[in-house]
């Protein structure tokens, strides 16, 4: 029976008596009286376990996390906007809310940052800092990730899912594998994962990090939400800082090790990707995307839009 399996998770076992529901062949379907959807789950090993959820209930449930252990110092990985559109049971016209991947340490509980209400779309996996950090040379490594690895601050860092990123996403999610091979074909695939992520990471650029209080990460999220909600006007670092009531330095220091780049950067990235969604849409010209998305140099358009998509707005429009 499931419930006896040691390889299912023990919050997937609690919520399915919430619910008042058995799990299947490691699958919780939510009840329809409940609400719609499904989450699986996988304890790999007493160091790495994972939580697919993509389910929406009619309300929210309280649910304590079993597996809660104030003794292990264990890394969160947080994949989130990650399924297909056509998965996606509460689908958003916010085109802002990329794949991404929020990496936080033990000593910060990302559902208590990030708000978590009853519509679920991620994949969760906590793994073992101690595991880890005997599958590296701690030597060697960036800042971050010996910040990461020996997990005595709180920190927390989001990463933009690259292709790379999302190839393994897919295969986690949609790859059919016999059941025999199931648990180690997942285990396989969530530390490939976790390695690419910790690649990812090491490419940063910072040199010291500040550890983070709840307070700190609400302002600067705060901040990114309002820097991306008028793509039209570009940020001005005094203003958000004194909106934030942070330093100007503070702001910059804490926005780029969280999200490991800078403001403007941050958002240049943003404005370009809307102004490639708006070109596909052929229901504009290249000048009144660019007007739109607030380029009064519609040549600096051209030439900021062909450093990040590898073609200027004509030809991208053109091929969309």
């Amino acid at each position: 029976m499931e419930k006896d399996n040691p390889s299912v998770p023990n919050v997937l076992k609690s919520l399915a008596r919430l619910l008042g529901t058995e799990i299947k062949d490691r699958r919780l379907e939510i009840p329809s009286q409940s609400g719609k959807g499904y989450c699986t789950g996988f304890i790999f090993n007493e160091h790495i376990r994972m939580l697919i959820s993509n389910y929406e209930l009619n309300e929210d449930i309280l649910l304590e996390n079993p597996e809660k252990d104030g003794g292990k110092r264990m890394i969160f990985f947080k994949l989130q906007n990650i399924f297909s559109q056509s998965e996606i049971l509460s689908p958003t016209k916010n085109r802002t809310e990329i794949p991404s991947v929020l990496i936080a340490t033990s000593r910060l509980n990302t559902d208590e940052v990030i708000a978590i209400h009853s519509n679920i779309g991620t994949i969760n996996i906590e793994v073992d800092a101690d595991y880890l950090t005997r599958l590296f040379e701690l030597s060697g490594q960036s800042p971050i990730l010996k910040s990461l690895l020996e997990n005595t601050q709180p920190y927390l860092f989001e990463q933009m899912m690259h292709p790379s990123l999302q190839k393994i996403v897919n295969e986690i999610l949609y790859e059919s594998v016999d059941e025999a091979f199931q648990l180690f074909f997942m285990r396989i695939k969530a530390e490939e994962l976790i390695c690419r992520l910790m690649m990812e990471l090491e490419k940063r650029s910072e040199k010291r990090l500040y550890a983070l209080n709840v307070k700190d990460i609400e302002t600067i999220y705060k901040v990114r939400e309002k820097l991306l909600e008028h793509l039209e006007i570009p940020p001005v670092i005094g203003k958000l800082a004194a909106d934030s009531g942070m330093s100007p330095t503070k702001l910059k220091r804490l926005f780029r090790q969280i999200f490991g780049d800078s403001i403007f950067s941050y958002y240049q990235t943003f404005r370009i990707k809307e102004a490639a969604f708006l070109l596909k849409e052929n229901k504009y010209s290249v000048s009144e995307v660019g007007y739109k998305l607030g380029f009064t140099n519609l040549s600096h358009f051209s030439k900021i839009f062909k450093e990040h998509n590898g073609m200027n707005p004509k030809q991208y429009a053109m091929n969309s």
